[in-house]
């Protein structure tokens, strides 16, 4: 199956109604990740194309490269506790059936990314405010990411079957079955929030994607402050350009 069709399959939810669509290879889709990621980093990068006096056609390229960077950087240092936790958890994950759920997961985000993609590329050609700009990306990130947790977290659930012994002399209780279910649930809601905020530590690390019109081209800028301090001065910029205009 080739891995634009296993893409469209994910989209409209096949692998969490039949278990056996989750077995697909791995590899494909990887480099189809890669390659979707890629594409909106270019569309990012464009900003530093479109938004300064002298265009900066370098940024596009260091932007399609740091995207798909950013994710595999954040999944190295968050899946070894998502896989580990699982097993203390008694799921019956295999190592190859977590990385398929968490790709197709991956899927899901970068699909949605690739798609806002000429959003971002036509708010690079119609705004000269970089905040703006910034924020939109943060934005689109944002809902990406949202519709992403909320994938994995169905699939964690209906990818691999947890054990079902018998049920419990006590009626009250549930099935332990059941109960390993809900904690895998539970784990992966938490995951994906450790996940979010890794990736968006490591997104300040690998700065800058758009590129500031003030200052020239670099691939990366030197450590300083934090993700979250960026995000709320661009946002105190932009409704401060706001307030002005008024």
């Amino acid at each position: 199956m080739s891995a634009l069709r296993q893409l469209d399959l994910i989209l409209r939810g096949e692998p969490l109604r039949d278990r056996s669509a989750v077995a697909f290879a791995l590899g494909p889709l990887v480099v189809l990740n890669v390659l979707l990621a890629a594409t909106y980093g270019a569309c990012v990068g464009a900003f530093a194309v479109l938004g300064r006096d002298e265009p900066e056609w370098r940024q596009v390229l260091a932007s399609a490269v740091k995207v798909p960077l950013l994710f595999a950087v954040t999944l190295a240092v968050t899946l070894p506790s998502l896989y580990v936790f699982a097993a203390l958890l008694g799921s019956r994950f295999r190592l190859i059936d977590l990385l398929r759920v968490v790709a197709a997961g991956t899927s899901v985000i970068v699909a949605l990314l690739a798609s806002f993609g000429p959003i971002v590329a036509f708010f690079a050609v119609s705004s000269t405010s970089y905040p703006f700009i910034l924020l939109l990306n943060v934005t689109v990130f944002a809902v990406a990411g949202g519709f992403g947790a909320s994938y994995l977290y169905r699939a964690a659930l209906h990818a691999v079957p947890p054990p079902e012994p018998p049920v419990d002399t006590d009626p009250d209780d549930r099935p332990r079955g059941r109960r390993v279910n809900d904690g895998i649930g539970k784990l992966f809601l938490v995951w994906v929030t450790v996940f979010g905020l890794v990736g968006a530590q490591t997104g300040w690390i690998l700065r800058p994607f758009v590129g500031s019109p003030d200052l020239p081209f670099t691939w990366f800028r030197p450590k300083q402050g934090s993700f979250f301090e960026g995000v709320g001065k661009s946002l105190e910029s932009v409704l401060g350009t706001r307030g002005r205009s008024r």
